[in-house]
């Protein structure tokens, strides 16, 4: 007798199991429809699901689609975006590639570098040698070629040229330097103060460095 009440048991609890297996099928496939969910200036699609009379989609596939990214802090999702700039028109919207920010930045790094320590030698006094400015010039052109080969969106080909405007710049800004100490020509130290070329150096610098943050191609005349 008591083998038969658990076995009754038994049936009711799988009974139940195979009723709610049922019903969790029967709403899964109620949510599925076929609808899409796009970004206006964004390439792709990804899926949504309908369910008690709203639509979802996953905040992954979202973030991805808006190429956004997601952070976590706590019980809060944050959604990241790109930010839009407005004030100058963007050449590309596709942006630059990951291969050839990285390599972008290492470039302005060195230029950064390079721009430093020559204005800490004029200021100090120091003789501006051949040899001191050439392993800055080398290790810049260096980067400057894997810059190029990186490159391959229009957004990259386009800020190329920018960059190699900035190296240019620096290269004409240290030999002159160097030139005079060749020639043995005095050197104030505050000749670098309100230089022109020294000034537009620094304008591109902060303009590709704004670049680089927005991830988007934006010429504002700084580096020409």
């Amino acid at each position: 007798m008591a083998k038969q009440i658990q076995l009754a048991r038994f049936l009711i609890v799988l009974t139940s199991l195979l009723f709610l297996y049922f019903c969790v099928l029967v709403f899964t496939h109620a949510a599925q429809v076929n609808r899409t969910f796009t970004v206006a200036g964004h390439s792709g699609e990804i899926p949504v699901a309908q369910m008690g009379g709203g639509s979802y989609v996953e905040i992954e596939a979202l973030a991805r689609l808006a190429n956004g990214s997601l952070s976590f802090h706590g019980n809060q999702i944050v959604l990241t975006l790109p930010p839009l700039n407005t004030n100058v028109s963007t050449t590309s919207a596709s942006g630059f590639t990951k291969e050839f920010l990285r390599a972008a930045i290492e470039q302005m790094s060195v230029i950064r570098e390079w721009r430093s320590t020559l204005i800490s030698a004029v200021q100090r006094g120091f003789p501006i040698t051949d040899d001191w400015m050439t392993s800055f010039s080398e290790r810049a052109q260096h980067n400057l070629r894997l810059v190029s080969l990186a490159a391959s969106t229009e957004s990259d080909k386009n800020a190329v040229r920018l960059l190699t405007n900035e190296f240019n710049n620096m290269k004409q800004l240290s030999d002159r330097f160097v030139d005079a100490n060749k020639s043995r020509t005095y050197v104030r130290t505050d000749s670098l103060e309100n230089d022109p070329l020294d000034r537009r150096i620094l304008n591109c610098g902060h303009s590709l460095a704004a670049m680089a943050a927005s991830g988007q191609f934006a010429d504002d005349g700084s580096c020409h």
